[in-house]
């Protein structure tokens, strides 16, 4: 299937929950929660799109670049590419309804294990979506990440034990969750967490810890020193808070506290591969990918993800030709026009 049929058919089957619009930059869908757009205005999810946006690249043609390297290794496991599936949920009340969240689901962690990546799988209103989720994960051992809600913290800690006994690679928290409008809807609470509070849920477990939603320099550093393995700078994809920066802008000021003591990824607003170099040249380590990937299964389910990140990947490898770049693990924030 080409990609113009696969968008018409997601733009079928999303029903006006996404219109699938030429460019996902959430001027169409603003205030739409629950649904894709970003939380009132919209701002938020425009503010990732127009950051990246506002970055150029310095064209460099005169190099011994001939195949560059995409691979990426994290903990344990070899990736294809350094961009792996963000977590969504709520295929009923966000996407329209016409994929279970079970089928959701597997589509796009299958269709990313096919070009050789990883997903993350995440929590809900509904608790039947996180268990969706480690349903992927047992059938898929080590090739997910559970993320959780802030959630009471006995809760949270169950999470993550039901999240090892499936075999996942990684657990989490989208901690920038804490104010979702779907979870209050459905009587699901979820809150901000005390420093100690993210210290507890990070020694409950041997497994890698993630904290995405990190959008300063200083809470970025409490990562580390609560001993998390892994943070997202995420504003979560503008849907819990209003007039946020985008993670492209705040991006180097935590990668300049933190890096090198944690690994960073970062989530919002990334379409294409050029978008992915950018985010790699201002300090991250790896990247996420969400509602293009949510489109991709609806309009083709595994296979459909798999052609929008196989995508992704020609046009990261052929930015990377253009600037000079040899491997996604060693990017010059120099490739930039500052």
């Amino acid at each position: 299937m080409d990609l113009k049929t696969l968008q018409k058919k997601a733009r079928e089957k999303l029903q006006g929950c996404c219109r699938v619009c030429p460019v996902c930059d959430g001027r169409a869908c603003a205030g739409e929660v629950p649904g894709m757009g970003g939380v009132g205005t919209g701002r938020g999810f425009m503010a990732n799109v127009d950051a990246l946006a506002r970055y150029r690249f310095h064209m460099r043609t005169i190099h011994d670049v001939r195949t560059p390297d995409t691979s990426f290794e994290l903990w344990g496991e070899k990736l294809s590419i350094p961009i792996l599936a963000a977590p969504m949920t709520g295929t009923p009340y966000n996407m329209g309804g016409k994929i279970t969240e079970q089928e959701f689901i597997e589509e796009i962690v299958t269709g990313s294990l096919m070009v050789g990546t990883l997903s993350m799988t995440g929590d809900g209103a509904d608790p039947a979506m996180y268990e969706s989720g480690l349903k992927s994960g047992a059938a898929h051992k080590r090739k997910t990440i559970a993320i959780i809600k802030p959630r009471a913290q006995g809760e949270i800690i169950k999470y993550i034990h039901r999240a090892e006994a499936s075999g996942v690679l990684a657990v989490g928290m989208d901690i920038d969750g804490a104010g979702l409008v779907t979870m209050a809807m459905k009587g699901q609470p979820v809150s901000p967490k005390t420093f100690e509070e993210v210290k507890e849920v990070v020694s409950a477990t041997g497994l890698p810890f993630i904290l995405k939603g990190i959008m300063t320099p200083e809470e970025a550093e409490m990562a580390v020193e609560a001993k998390a393995a892994a943070i997202v700078v995420s504003n979560h994809g503008g849907r819990v808070l209003d007039f946020t920066p985008g993670t492209a802008e705040v991006l180097p000021k935590i990668v300049d506290r933190v890096r090198g003591k944690i690994t960073i990824f970062a989530d919002g607003g990334v379409r294409t591969g050029p978008d992915v170099l950018k985010l790699l040249a201002l300090g991250a380590d790896a990247v996420l990918v969400g509602r293009p990937l949510a489109i991709g299964a609806f309009g083709n389910g595994r296979e459909g993800v798999a052609l929008l990140l196989n995508k992704i990947k020609s046009e990261l490898v052929q930015a990377m030709l253009l600037t000079g770049t040899a491997d996604v693990k060693k990017v010059s924030k120099d490739i930039l026009y500052l």
